[in-house]
């Protein structure tokens, strides 16, 4: 006897189809400058990781996106000064997408591209693509955050640099996800300063996984991964900040202890600046002084 009662998705209101990944990257092709951007700053970023390359690695931009033709006047500006100063900086444009909330609020270009929480995804994957192609075309690299499951499907091939949040940093599924990555990866310490997350993090990246995701049709797939072994910690800060000169000694220390490279991003803003704008160039300064 079939019962009535339904037992399923009682709180689901709808579920929405949205385009495949291959079906996107054919919108938006790639071209032989958009290959050799991504791959030279991925090489590049690489290279500083493992001390071939003496450059500083500069991840500077917005918050997040929000809008585009701002952003494409932005990385025009910035393409020419990365340029400027190309002989001791390697600078790459910070294009997040995705926003991590503590309770709610606005979670980014990909889930909700007009502002409004009516989360068009499928028109979200879009822009954000395009705009990828756009700053890669003008022979700048890009970073990201890795916040959704799925969504790097769509995008991760375009970028060079990726992090991986306070939030998410000790989550074993973004771990997985991020030992699959071609691009190197930075992963923060948790948001009350707790940096052994990240650190055991390096450990857990590099190594092969199998996990549950999609594949480029969009089918679900597992996905089994060889380990990414370009990683790195980053500093935003915890309870208060974390980027003095006494904090990186420790750090580095720690790192040597778990057998790792020290190499160490200073991430200016958050808890490191107070959350005040102002203050980051205080930080910024800080550390120049640091490694002069």
């Amino acid at each position: 006897i079939m019962s009535d009662n339904r037992i399923e998705n009682l709180n689901v209101l709808e579920e929405q189809p949205i385009i495949t990944p291959n079906a996107l990257k054919e919108k938006y092709p790639l071209t032989e400058n958009i290959i050799n951007t991504v791959l030279e700053g991925q090489t590049t970023i690489k290279n500083i990781l493992n001390k071939k390359d003496k450059r500083i690695l500069v991840v500077v931009g917005p918050c997040s996106i929000h809008d585009i033709d701002a952003a494409k006047e932005y990385a025009t500006k910035l393409k020419a000064l990365a340029d400027e100063l190309k002989d001791t900086l390697y600078l790459v444009m910070r294009v997040y997408f995705e926003k991590p909330r503590t309770t709610t609020g606005w979670q980014g270009l990909i889930n909700d591209p007009h502002l409004d929480n009516s989360c068009d995804v499928n028109e979200g994957l879009q822009i954000c693509r395009e705009l990828l192609t756009h700053v890669a075309e003008l022979g700048l690299p890009t970073a990201g955050e890795a916040l959704d499951i799925v969504t790097p499907q769509y995008i991760q091939d375009l970028f060079s640099w990726t992090a991986i949040g306070a939030r998410t940093t000790e989550s074993q599924s973004h771990r997985k996800m991020a030992s699959g990555f071609s691009s190197v990866v930075g992963f923060k310490n948790g948001t009350d300063g707790n940096l052994t997350i990240a650190i055991q993090a390096l450990m857990s990246v590099a190594g092969q996984h199998n996990f549950v995701s999609i594949n480029p049709e969009g089918n679900v797939a597992v996905v089994r991964t060889s380990g990414n072994p370009n990683s790195h910690i980053i500093l935003r800060g915890g309870k208060g900040p974390n980027y003095s000169a006494e904090h990186i000694a420790k750090y580095e220390q720690k790192l040597d202890d778990a057998g790792y490279p020290q190499n160490i991003m200073v991430d200016c803003s958050h808890a490191n600046s107070g959350k005040k704008a102002v203050n980051q160039s205080v930080v910024l300064e800080d550390v120049a002084q640091q490694i002069l």
